[in-house]
Order: structure tokens, then sequence, then C-alpha cells
């Protein structure tokens, strides 16, 4: 993204998995969740695993994060359930994994397979494996899942008066099959896929662009994060109302954006809303689990 260069007065990114398209649900419980119960043997415990991990990845306010700290933090709810204990398993979290992701900035399989190849980590090689298998996942099992009603009219306004980006922490590959396949790439600058780095460093492009002159499209409590760490304006697509974000930001928040009138008491009224959506705690029983995690 340091090649990149500002050809519009606006920018806008956009959020790919369960924002542009309705793929959250299908890649997660079909995809996702099953390779963790193979691969993590969790198979005794598989319906708390399958619980923690939509909580972890769907439902609370850690929605849309990569999948390594996704992972991680399944383990922990885990590791909390009281019905776990009760049945004698031990979830222990892989501390190799933890340690590469509060090093590494680019959370992919590039990085990581690099990682391996260096010092043959067996909890690194595991979680390689794990990731391989899910995109093997994704690539046999998502496919004609359209976007949102209102994506296209949206990116067809947005045309022509913006710099359009997908920024998004799906790897790069499946970003542009499916924007590819449903003949919306032709409205994108770049695909920014979780290889090219975090969201909130491929929305650092915005520093080319005016105040307010930035906009971030996202389903999930990361997308804003990454869009205040870089002052761009954020217009929520929220989880389980996407059609009707998609048609409010179609009828109104784009012409509020290009005509300067979005900032203010409309990006907050938004804010209070999708505030209210995503819970930090799951709906579950919890109790301390004894270790040196948050929590």
């Amino acid at each position: 993204m340091l090649n990149f260069k500002a050809t519009s007065k606006y920018l806008v990114g956009i959020d790919s998995d369960g924002c542009a398209f309705d793929t959250m649900e299908l890649k997660h419980k079909e995809c996702f969740i099953p390779n963790i119960i193979n691969y993590y043997e969790l198979q005794g415990i598989s319906k708390y695993a399958r619980e923690a991990a939509e909580f972890v990845n769907l439902y609370s306010k850690s929605r849309g994060v990569n999948r390594f700290p996704a992972l991680i933090e399944t383990f922990q709810w885990l590791q909390k359930r009281p019905e776990v204990k009760a049945r004698g398993v031990a979830i222990e979290i892989p501390q190799s994994l933890a340690d590469w992701i509060h090093r590494e900035t680019k959370l992919g399989n590039p990085a990581l397979e690099a990682e391996v190849e260096k010092n043959h980590d067996p909890e690194l090689e595991l979680a390689l494996r794990w990731s391989k298998a899910v995109n093997e996942s994704i690539a046999g099992m998502v496919r004609g899942v359209p976007p949102f009603p209102f994506v296209r009219e949206c990116l067809d306004k947005i045309d022509g008066e913006a710099d359009i980006l997908v920024v998004s922490a799906t790897p790069q590959e499946a970003l542009t099959r499916e924007w590819e396949e449903h003949d919306l790439k032709k409205y994108i600058a770049a695909i920014c896929g979780q290889e090219i780095g975090t969201k909130k460093q491929s929305l650092q492009t915005a520093s080319q662009y005016g105040p307010n002159c930035a906009l971030m499209i996202g389903d999930a409590p990361g997308d804003y994060r990454a869009a205040v760490a870089n002052q761009t304006l954020f217009f929520p697509i929220n989880p389980g109302a996407e059609e009707a974000s998609w048609k409010r930001l179609f009828e109104e928040g784009i012409e509020r954006f290009l005509s300067g009138t979005f900032g203010g008491a409309y990006q907050k009224e938004l804010l209070d809303e999708f505030e209210s959506y995503l819970p930090e705690n799951p709906p579950w029983p919890v109790q301390a689990c004894g270790c040196s995690c948050d929590g």
C-alpha cells in the first residue's frame, strides 16, 4: 500500500466478509469451526467449542478479528466454561502462537509459514495446518453468495466520486475471487487482505485525503478502531440488520459523506446504534480459568 496514490478527492474503505457479503456465518460455521474441532482435538466438547468460536467471531465485540487472535480468544473462553472443566478436558493456550501474534503485523499464512520454516515450533506448525485447512474448506464451500442488497447500488453511487478499497482480514486470494465472482472488482482501486497488513495499516492511505474525506464501512468494532486510528469517518453495517444498513447508506449516508455533513451528530447517531448490537460477554456462565490470560 506504500505505492497507492490517491486519484479522487474522497476515499471509501469497505470490509468484505459479513459487511459487503453475507459470508460470515457460512465461513465460520462450516469452515473455521469444524477445523478447530478437528485439528485441536475438541470432539469431546464440540458443542462448547462451537458456541465459543461463534461468540468470538460472529456475536461479540471481537467480531471480524483476524483468525489467529480469534483462535486464542476461543480457547480462553473455553478455559472459563464450567462444562468443559466438568468433562475433564484441559484447554491449553498455544503460547508460541500467542507470542507470534504479539510480534507479527501481517497475520497471514505467508508470515506464519516463514516463522515455521525458521524455528519449526510444533504449536505454530499446527496453527498453520489448521489455517491451510480452513482456506481449503472455504475454497470448496463458499460460492454463489451474493453481496447484500444495496451494496451494488452504493458502489455505483460512489463510483467516480471516490477511490474505493477493500479493507479486510481475509486472505487476498479469497477476497479477489469473491469480488470478481460477483463483478464488483471493477469498482475497486485496491484489495487489501491480511497479507497486506492490519486494517489499521491498510487505512493509512487515508492520510492522502483531506479532513472528513475518508470513510470506512464495516460491520465490526475492529473496523471502527481502524477508522479512528486513521482519523476516518465510519459507517457501521449492523450485524443482523445488514440490508437496512446498506439501504440507509444508499439513501442518505453517501450523500452526507460527499456533502460534508456526515461527521458530528449523524456519526454519533450511527455509532450509538452500532454499539448496541454486539455484547462483550457471552450468554453462558463463566468462571476464572486459573491461567495467566487476561481474565
